[in-house]
């Protein structure tokens, strides 16, 4: 998905109607910015953070001010703008995905009850505000936590709902046996 796809899905898929009271934050990086100008140099700071209700909505923003706090304040209100519904079964994800974002993969992986969030950095950040406890994840080409947490979007982004699907091709479920 390229950079502006991701952008118009953000954009379609906003205005959840989830209780904002209850979402849970959490800063994934803090970056010191400095811009130098003919007075000299100008120094603020950049704050990434993914927001969640723990319940399949998620979301994350940036934000860029001249103290750490104020950063991340403005992260997290572009956060909560940002939230989309992801598709979740039980505690873990549908099925397997990978996303993409510039030259990071994430690929993400469905794990039985128990197995927790095996995720590093950033797309563990994602995992625990989303609600998602049952995942397998590999971070595959960049570390730069920007570009993870938007191939993690991404990927969460592509999750389809089995009704749905069988919908779409005009099936009907049938159950799985053993």
């Amino acid at each position: 998905m390229s950079k502006q796809e991701l952008k118009d899905t953000l954009a379609i898929r906003r205005h959840i109607d989830t209780n904002l009271a209850n979402v849970k934050d959490q800063v994934v990086s803090i970056n010191r910015v400095t811009k130098v100008v003919k007075g000299g140099k100008n120094l603020s700071f950049s704050a990434l953070v993914v927001v969640g209700d723990q319940h399949g909505h998620a979301g994350f923003g940036m934000g860029k001010a001249r103290e750490v706090p104020m950063a991340i304040r403005k992260a997290i209100e572009q956060a909560k703008k940002n939230m989309v519904k992801l598709h979740l079964k039980g505690s873990s994800i549908p099925h397997q995905v990978l996303g993409r974002y510039g030259s990071g993969q994430v690929l993400l992986k469905p794990a039985p009850e128990g197995t927790g969030i095996i995720a590093g950095g950033p797309v563990r950040a994602v995992m625990e505000v989303a609600g998602i406890q049952n995942v397998l994840t590999k971070s595959i080409g960049t570390s730069n936590p920007h570009n993870v947490i938007k191939a993690t979007f991404d990927a969460l982004l592509h999750l389809r709902d089995a009704a749905k699907v069988n919908e779409e091709r005009g099936k009907t479920a049938e159950p799985v046996t053993a």
